[in-house]
């Protein structure tokens, strides 16, 4: 399995997403936090069952990390996860595509609003300490609440593509999405990230 280091805030909840073991690692993790934050009593069985379905997910499609957070912000409950792949840098005939974060970025699409409160994205290169450039996509998207489903949910979404070093034909793509609550009088844009 390819290595890879992230570091999220102690209040998220990082655990194996494979299989095998997942059961129990949740019923740990859901246990500890509930003696920590005794408030959680009365929610486990909808926090397992949350933990449950994300780490799921997150395997299901092909993640090898999966980090997720869910608190409540002057009473208002917020969630966000991030999931990290490794992703084969090859079309689909096969031929391999550029891992340089500039050829990345320009291959991404931005998104400009057409008014006040529309979906957007911005694509850029970062430089991450220790790590290097990266290509990165940020902003707030409708995404389809299921495979098929014609309904979206509105989150805020940062992708970050980082070429793997060996061998140098992956990225290593880490994601994190986070629903997106606006109020009619202030919406979110660029700016207020």
């Amino acid at each position: 399995m390819p290595s890879f280091s992230l570091a999220v805030p102690e209040s998220w909840w990082e655990f194996g997403i494979r299989p095998e073991g997942r059961e129990a690692t949740v019923r740990t993790l859901v246990d500890e936090r509930v003696r920590e934050t005794p408030e959680l009593a009365p929610y486990r069985a909808e926090v397992t069952s949350m933990l449950r379905k994300m780490a799921k997910d997150a395997h299901d499609s092909g993640a090898l990390y999966m980090g997720c957070m869910a608190e409540n912000f002057d009473g208002i409950p917020l969630s966000a996860t991030v999931t990290v792949s490794v992703l084969g840098a090859k079309n689909k005939q096969g031929v391999a595509l550029s891992t340089d974060p500039r050829a990345i970025a320009e291959s991404l699409r931005s998104i400009t609003p057409r008014r006040e409160g529309d979906a957007w994205r911005k694509v850029t290169t970062v430089d991450l300490p220790d790590v290097g450039p990266a290509a990165r996509t940020y902003g707030v998207e409708d995404l389809p609440v299921a495979e098929g489903d014609s309904r979206t949910l509105r989150m805020a979404l940062t992708q970050t593509y980082v070429p793997y070093r060996e061998p140098p034909t992956r990225l290593c793509s880490s994601q994190g999405p986070a629903p997106c609550w606006i109020w009619p009088r202030r919406s979110m844009t660029s700016s207020t990230l």
